[in-house]
Order: structure tokens, then C-alpha cells, then sequence
């Protein structure tokens, strides 16, 4: 006969593997599944800009390419453009012109290059 420790801990095992398992049928949070509709969204559409063009866009975040250096992130119509050379006095919210440079393989984003401030 088993212990009570025993099936305590067969207990704890068989919930911890039951959640992980709803939750992978279910698709995980809201915030995941969103995130997921709008990539898969973006991969079916043509982005609204083309390499040369030239747009002007709100900061909405600045993140760290895996180079090291600083990004800053904004949208054109909820497409992503990273943007590379931005410079260290441009916060959050600024508006900036950029140059569109290229395509990330899925064209789901682009890479631009700072012009200057709006």
C-alpha cells in the first residue's frame, strides 16, 4: 500500500502535467494567443511600405538588437519597422523620420535607418 506522502506527491505531479496540458490545447494566455493571430494576420498581408520609402513614425518602444545596439520600434499601419541609429535623446512617443532598408525573411517587419526628427 502506498504511503500518503507518496500519492500526495502523485497528486501534485498529475496537476502540475494537467494544467501544462490545458494550457497548451488552449493556446496559452489571451496576450499569447493575440500575439499569435496578429503575426499569422501579418504574414498573410503585403506590408505597407517598400524598401526606399521614406515614413515618419512614433516611438513605441526601443529594444536591444542582438548586435547590442538600441533600437527604437514603431508602426506603420501595425506593421513593425525596427529602426537602427536612433539617437540617444530620442525617447518614447517622439516622432521620427525613417528610411526602409530591408525585410525580415517572412516580411512580417523591416528594418529602417534614422533620418532625423519630425
Amino acid at each position: 500500500m502506498l504511503g500518503p506522502a507518496l500519492v500526495g506527491v502523485g497528486v501534485l505531479v498529475a496537476l502540475v502535467i494537467g494544467t501544462w496540458l490545458f494550457k497548451r490545447v488552449r493556446g496559452g494566455s489571451a496576450d499569447e494567443r493575440q500575439s499569435r493571430e496578429r503575426h499569422n494576420e501579418a504574414q498573410e498581408r503585403e506590408p505597407p511600405v517598400e524598401i526606399g520609402d521614406i515614413e515618419e513614425i512614433a516611438i513605441t518602444e526601443f529594444t536591444d538588437h542582438h548586435s547590442g545596439e538600441r533600437q527604437a520600434v514603431g508602426k506603420v499601419e501595425g506593421f513593425v519597422l525596427f529602426v537602427e541609429d536612433v539617437p540617444d535623446a530620442c525617447e518614447t512617443t517622439d516622432v521620427i523620420r525613417v528610411k526602409v532598408l530591408s525585410f525580415n525573411r517572412g516580411h512580417t517587419s523591416a528594418t529602417a535607418t534614422f533620418l532625423e526628427r519630425a
